[in-house]
């Protein structure tokens, strides 16, 4: 995953803990705009987040940086 993914996710799921705390879910549509202004950067994430980490659809934020980290 490019670097830049890596830091998206971490500074969306870091805003979300902020938020609304240790148990918030969180997918990864919410690292992308309600657009498919990106769909190879969309791909790659989702790539990351089903096919490597078998992750469900909701997953808590922390866990999801945890990986990231």
């Amino acid at each position: 995953m490019r670097e830049s993914l890596k830091q998206k996710i971490i500074q969306v799921c870091d805003q979300k803990i902020d938020k609304k705390g240790d148990q918030v879910g969180i997918s990864f549509y919410a690292f992308f705009a309600n657009k498919n202004d990106h769909p190879e950067l969309l791909m790659e994430a989702a790539h990351w987040w089903i096919m490597e980490n078998k992750l469900d659809h909701f997953e808590k934020a922390t866990k999801v940086k945890a990986l990231l980290l």
